[in-house]
């Protein structure tokens, strides 16, 4: 890895992509330390003290904890991404628009931009009333509540627009980038964490070494299944173009393993976070709110089988959207391309 970053160093396109990449990488790290105006940030640490919204912080990078301007993270943009793409099975108009090309892309990724700004205010504004009946707010009230929704929702804008910036002139796929830096960023301070309690004899040093080799061996294995792909052979027909052949040669067709990523993840995440939400609402003694906090609940077991439902619920519909098998195979048969049933197995 080292001799290739070496390499790209080297060559002056790469080169500049890469401090690209990184400027605005920094420009999301500096936003996150942005604090929200109006909020009273002890009573929010109280209030963010349970383990579902310390899990929603790691995506974030600390952010939400802080209630930066990126408290939202890019969840919006990803939802909006999934919706979008969802309706395109019920909205002929958007499923023309995704075949055609550059343009109809150009033309979703701006309902997608659209679609964000709408979520992210919904929700903003959601948790800014969820805060004002919390007491984690310094002045509670419409005013108030319109400043820190306008303010996450400009944040999330702003990341989306980072996000756009690091794929279209840095080194690419720029969505997962930002979340892998705000995991990332979290690293030093875990690690600090872990060494106080190895001095204070709290942690064994065999204990972390097994830690460690178990980390090790969960991400190769997601290494693994992440670049694992049936490679489906395809055959291109001969072809003569004027006076010149083309064709005859053999390649293949990727199918990965894993197509949708981490995406239906954080679409579901964002999902089991709503009874969250809806219960912060509401008194704490109302017999609704303990029925969330009883049944929804981050460690408990209704939760987790909703939570992996929807996982698999999400991939199996992005999946059959974003790789759809006829139309894959119309484009093949369009430049005289076949596969045979012997070489496909």
């Amino acid at each position: 890895m080292i001799g290739s970053l070496q390499q790209a160093w080297k060559v002056s396109d790469l080169r500049s992509k890469l401090l690209f990449t990184l400027f605005m990488l920094l420009v999301f790290r500096i936003g996150a330390h942005i604090p929200v105006p109006g909020i009273n940030a002890d009573a929010l640490q109280q209030l963010l003290g349970g383990q579902l919204f310390g899990f929603f912080d790691i995506i974030s990078g600390g952010a939400f904890k802080r209630f930066s301007i990126f408290a939202m993270s890019i969840t919006p943009y990803i939802n909006a991404s999934i919706i979008l793409s969802l309706l395109q099975v019920v909205i002929p108009r958007l499923e023309e628009l995704s075949k055609e090309g550059d343009e109809g892309r150009k033309i979703l990724a701006q309902y997608t931009r659209y679609g964000t700004i709408v979520l992210a205010f919904i929700q903003a504004f959601g948790m800014s009333v969820a805060l004002g009946r919390s007491n984690a707010l310094t002045n509670p009230g419409f005013v108030s509540y319109m400043v820190i929704s306008i303010s996450l929702t400009a944040g999330t804008a702003l990341l989306m627009w980072i996000g756009e910036m690091i794929t279209e002139k840095g080194i690419g796929n720029g969505i997962s980038l930002i979340i892998f830096a705000g995991i990332v960023a979290r690293l030093p301070q875990q690690i600090g964490g872990v060494i106080q309690e190895l001095v204070g004899g709290i942690i064994g040093a065999f204990n972390i070494v097994i830690f460690i080799v178990m980390a090790l061996a969960v991400i190769a294995a997601i290494i693994a299944v992440n670049e694992g792909q049936r490679r489906l052979p395809v055959q291109y027909a001969k072809r003569v173009v004027g006076r010149k052949l083309y064709g005859g040669q053999s390649t293949f067709l990727p199918l990965k393993v894993n197509a949708a990523g981490v995406i239906p993840i954080i679409f579901a995440m964002s999902l089991m976070m709503f009874p969250a939400t809806i219960g912060s609402w509401m008194s704490p003694t109302s017999g609704f709110n303990n029925f969330l906090n009883h049944y929804f609940k981050f460690s408990g077991v209704l939760y987790n089988v909703l939570y992996a439902a929807l996982i698999i619920f999400f991939t199996y519909f992005y999946v059959s959207i974003i790789f759809n098998p006829m139309d894959v195979a119309e484009n093949i048969k369009k430049i005289r391309g076949f596969c045979s049933r012997h070489q496909a197995r």
